[in-house]
């Protein structure tokens, strides 16, 4: 069969949860289904463990399909790396990053599986760091299936990508949240100046104001930015903040988005 028209299922992969995107390819791609599967997270595991054991039928049940895996970002860390010319090679940001990693991680860094994304040609570079053991078992159920994989992704790239023309040279401000935590990335003039996570509750969406004042200050930020692009687990009221100019984007649409090939 031409890769061409192999269907795809898109799987985001999240403690709790499996949400499936599963679409038709050929000349137009199109949506066919969207699937979530519970899973019970399990004491004593890797936070992780539920899902991926969840996998195998999965896999089994979506025959000549090709793959790609989004990761939550409860399962990867992120350092952001301001722009250096300095830095000739791939692996020169590399150790760049696993330094920054295990400056602020400790020896738990070395454990883990280190990609770099470029934000712009000249633009800081986005290190996301996630369990090695995750990663090799990943592969090694994609094989087992005899599946092919086509990409792994961490959420917020896969969302920063979705959202990437809307942004264009603009300024805003990225909040994703999953449950208990936010994750919040700061854009200015189309350049990435900071990702941060937090514990957050349920009271989030009224304290959000406050949360980015404050994350404002800790930037030093010459002027506020009231642009923001909220990606929420359930709905969110646009209109509750009036200074800001707020944009919301479902995160199961976000999570089951399939780039254009």
């Amino acid at each position: 069969m031409s890769l061409l028209w192999r269907n795809h299922l898109r799987i985001s992969l999240c403690p709790d949860r499996l949400v499936l995107g599963s679409y038709s390819r050929g000349l137009r791609p199109s949506r066919a289904r969207n699937e979530t599967i519970a899973v019970q997270p399990l004491a004593n595991a890797e936070e992780w463990r539920a899902a991926v054991d969840a996998l195998p039928k999965v896999l089994a049940a979506h025959p000549h399909h090709d793959f790609s895996v989004v990761v939550a970002d409860q399962f990867v860390r992120y350092a952001l790396l301001p722009f250096n010319e300095a830095l000739k090679s791939n692996d020169q940001w590399a150790t760049l990053a696993r330094h920054r990693l295990t400056a602020v991680h400790g020896a738990a860094a070395a454990e883990w599986d280190l990609k770099l994304t470029e934000t712009a040609p000249m633009g800081a570079r986005i290190a996301c760091a996630v369990d090695r053991a995750l990663i090799e078992e990943l592969s090694a159920l994609f094989v087992a299936a005899n599946a092919r994989l086509v990409s792994v992704q961490p959420f917020l790239v896969a969302a920063f990508n979705r959202i990437r023309s809307t942004v264009g040279n603009g300024s805003c401000w990225l909040v994703i949240e999953e449950p208990g935590r936010l994750t919040l990335a700061f854009i200015q003039r189309g350049a990435w100046l900071a990702i941060r996570t937090r514990r957050s509750d349920s009271k989030w969406r009224e304290a959000l104001p406050e949360i980015l004042e404050r994350e404002s200050a800790f930037l030093a930020l010459s002027e506020p930015c009231t642009r923001v692009i909220v990606c929420a687990q359930d709905a969110f009221d646009t209109g509750m903040h009036e200074s800001f100019r707020t944009h919301a984007v479902d995160y199961r649409e976000l999570a089951l988005a399939l780039e254009a090939a």
